[in-house]
């Protein structure tokens, strides 16, 4: 039996099909309050796009420890054992909602572990650095790899200009301009946290670790000219790939491993460890394997679970905290104030962001659009003297503190004996890139600055390569003045 429509209260509605009119010819009602809530919830359909990661797609999984990492943290979700339902957002970094998956960019891998605890997100990409390594510089990084204000058009310029000018770039700029700056599909991409957090065990003794998601399914990438082709012919590639996979029962896996470093170990090490722009020697700190992340579950509903899925860093459960990570600490505040701005200041009570096993006792209350709250006999302020939640200061060592100066200041990462902004790129193209690989980088880099690189800039971006390694640079500008 076919159910009778209604509206968004349930009243019954008598047409689908035609407005309330003033007779056949006449003007439409507007006490045809049917028509005007659909018109009206229709021009609201879309909450503010993402300013960044603004394209992607989602699916649920399940994080299943299979090692004993408890003597670094007292996390529940990473003892032996334990299995965590999670949801995951890929995503490209630069592009609008509509824009084709394809292009080359960073992708964003953002995990949320739905805890014992509550929520813990690792907000990651699938490169272990970043282009910047102080948050002052990011709204300038986005908007350089966005749109010109007159035009409204992507401009190569403006995106070397800011590289150029900002030398700490020229890591991830090596990674995004070989072969694994444009992924075959999300599943046969690496994830990292790419940021140093802080682990604490049960003992209190505390380890900075990075996060590596190592894919299952082999690493896969696109060639420009195949990421060129499928952008016009498949714009919705990966979020089609993802979603398919999973539904023929392909269910896509990582292994999530750690790199850990002592904490006492931070401060002599030969770059500083927790500059964004850096990784970590695996020879100095090797994986360390924790578990199997599987994704096995897709959503019901896009918007819902995934549009409105909220990401951030400040989600830390006991066991895990910051470090002294500068864009990490940045992105803290970033991320859950971009949240309120775009779903909403209760967007916590959003079905993909609720806490699934943790209980809720905050004394948040209010503003638009809530529709969870305390018993009415609850205070709503703290302290009270009338039974309501009250902080736990025997949990104070849960917040993952660091010693640090108490004078404030403006100062960049102290130097360690290694820190040059161009060595670890140099040694990705030297010794990690093969022939083949190298030969794209050129290409990738070349046929980039054809695309409309001008001068100044484009001596500038020769240079740059050049002191990432003299060789390629030297390549790149005889490639680029040949076909000119």
């Amino acid at each position: 039996m076919t159910k009778p429509t209604t509206t968004n209260t349930g009243v019954p509605v008598a047409s689908d099909d035609e407005s309330l009119t003033a007779g056949t010819q006449g003007p439409i009602l507007l006490h045809d309050h049917y028509l005007i809530e659909k018109l009206a919830h229709f021009n609201r359909e879309r909450v503010p796009e993402r300013i960044v990661h603004a394209k992607g797609a989602g699916a649920y999984g399940e994080l299943v420890v299979t090692n004993d990492v408890s003597r670094f943290t007292k996390a529940d979700l990473f003892q032996p054992g334990r299995r965590t339902e999670s949801l995951v957002r890929f995503s490209t970094v630069a592009g609008e909602l509509g824009s084709p998956d394809t292009w080359r960019d960073p992708r964003g891998f953002a995990v949320k572990f739905y805890t014992r605890d509550g929520n813990y997100d690792i907000v990651g990409n699938n490169t272990p650095v970043f282009f910047i390594k102080d948050p002052i510089k990011f709204p300038d990084f986005i908007r350089s790899q966005k749109r010109l204000p007159g035009s409204g058009l992507r401009d190569a310029t403006m995106q070397w200009d800011f590289w150029t000018l900002r030398p700490e770039t020229a890591h991830q700029v090596a990674w995004l301009m070989g072969d694994r700056g444009i992924p075959a599909t999300y599943r046969h991409m690496n994830g990292y946290g790419s940021h140093t957090y802080q682990w604490v065990n049960a003992q209190g003794e505390r380890f900075w670790v990075k996060y590596h998601f190592k894919t299952d399914q082999g690493i896969k990438n696109l060639t420009q000219a195949e990421a060129d082709t499928l952008a016009g012919a498949d714009a919705d590639y990966h979020r089609r790939d993802l979603y398919e996979s999973i539904e023929r029962g392909e269910f896509p896996s990582w292994t999530l491993h750690v790199q850990v470093m002592p904490e006492a170990e931070a401060e002599g090490y030969r770059f500083n460890p927790f500059d964004l722009t850096k990784v970590w020697s695996h020879r100095d700190y090797p994986l360390i394997e924790v578990g199997r992340w599987t994704l096995n579950r897709n959503p019901r509903n896009y918007f819902v679970e995934i549009e409105q899925a909220a990401f951030e860093p400040s989600n830390l459960v006991p066991g895990i905290g910051f470090s002294p990570d500068k864009m990490l600490l940045g992105r803290v505040f970033a991320y859950s104030d971009a949240h309120r701005y775009r779903i909403g200041v209760n967007y916590a009570q959003l079905p993909p962001n609720r806490a699934r096993a943790a209980e809720v006792n905050t004394y948040s209350k209010e503003g638009a659009m809530r529709f969870d709250y305390n018993a009415p006999d609850v205070p709503v302020y703290a302290p009270n003297s009338f039974g309501g939640p009250h902080a736990d200061p025997a949990r104070a060592g849960d917040e993952g503190t660091w010693t640090f100066g108490q004078e404030a200041v403006r100062a960049g990462y102290i130097q360690h004996r290694e820190d040059g902004d161009f060595g670890q790129a140099g040694a990705l193209v030297r010794e990690v890139y093969n022939d083949e690989e190298r030969d794209r980088l050129v290409g990738n880099v070349v046929g980039h600055i054809l695309g409309g690189v001008r001068e100044p800039v484009l001596s500038k971006v020769f240079d740059y390569w050049k002191r990432i390694d003299p060789e390629i640079g030297k390549r790149i500008e005889e490639g680029v003045r040949t076909a000119r």
